[in-house]
């Protein structure tokens, strides 16, 4: 029996494919609201926008704060192909993000189930539930690809 991604994940890897495409780390995210709406979807532009916080998590939580004219995303949904850094978990638990959905673990700069496990820290105020490992396959694949080219 074969696991069909959710529909957000399918957004985000499009996405990470897109930006590896722009010369970007392909990593991609989608935000959905809890009846499946999707509110962003964006990949990585730190290279494009000259801007080290140009991360697809950061932007995908601004465009859907806009969005719904609220700093907080509450009962929103984050998808990303890859575990997001430390910067990233501090924005998703700042936006108060419901649930964390990522693709392939990050051990070298991953912040949630490696690294410093911001989520676990006493010090974090929210804490997503969180779901790894989904898409890990395809989001791999297109990391190895990308950095297989530049080397």
């Amino acid at each position: 029996m074969s696991f069909k991604l959710p529909e957000p994940m399918l957004l985000a890897l499009a996405e990470a494919e897109a930006a590896g495409k722009r010369g970007e780390v392909p990593v991609g995210c989608v935000i959905a609201d809890r009846a499946g709406t999707i509110l962003a979807k964006t990949g990585n532009r730190t290279l494009a926008d000259r801007d080290p916080t140009a991360h697809a998590e950061l932007r995908a939580i601004r465009e859907a704060a806009r969005r719904l004219d609220s700093e907080r995303l509450t009962d929103c949904d984050l998808f990303v192909t890859l575990e997001p850094c430390a910067m990233c978990a501090a924005a998703i638990s700042f936006a108060r993000i419901g649930r964390l959905y990522f693709g392939v673990a990050d051990e070298k700069m991953g912040a949630v189930e490696n690294g410093p496990r911001f989520f676990q820290q006493p010090t974090c105020h929210h804490r997503p539930e969180v779901y790894g490992g989904i898409g890990a396959e395809p989001a791999r694949a297109l990391l190895i690809q990308f950095f297989r080219e530049r080397r």
